[in-house]
């Protein structure tokens, strides 16, 4: 079985920005993005990628999420994070793609595997889907995304560049 991911919006954002929406697909047998973060993202600029990738490609992998788990709720995270967690915690499979650390926190105690962006990206390089992780990680710091230097050096001597 492939991998399953279910995505939440700052991923979707940051990958937009940086033109690495194709690598969700390329990485992931099944994306899913809950409709609470499809929301999130369609409330950005008309022009922002990841909006313009949730009206086109994207909206097939909407998907309604339902009630939230009371367990996920009780962690009063942001409602798209919630969503993610509700789905990754209530189908078996399913890794969460989350930035936000109380969420990534959340994941863990609900033993839901999780993956940031750097994670999606050290995953690429593994699988030669991008040839450097450095510049792409420039790439995403600049876009916003905040990567610690512990996670930086970790990631970079993973990927074999430091």
């Amino acid at each position: 079985m492939g991998r399953r991911w279910v995505v939440n919006s700052s991923p979707l954002i940051v990958l937009g920005k940086v033109c690495r929406l194709p690598l969700l697909a390329d990485l992931a047998e099944v994306i899913v993005v809950p409709d609470a973060v499809a929301l999130e993202v369609a409330r950005g600029p008309a022009d922002d990628p990841a909006v313009r990738w949730l009206a086109s490609e994207g909206r097939t992998w909407v998907r309604d999420v339902g009630a939230l788990d009371p367990v996920v709720a009780a962690w009063d995270l942001g409602l798209g994070e919630s969503h993610v967690l509700t789905w990754a915690a209530g189908n078996a499979g399913y890794e969460a793609i989350v930035d936000d650390l109380a969420a990534r926190k959340c994941a863990r105690a609900l033993r839901v595997p999780v993956r940031g962006v750097i994670g999606v990206l050290l995953l690429a390089k593994h699988e030669g889907r991008i040839n450097r992780l450095a510049p792409i990680i420039d790439e995403v710091q600049a876009a916003g995304l905040l990567v610690g230097p512990e996670v930086l050096e970790a990631a970079l001597r993973l990927a074999g560049e430091s």
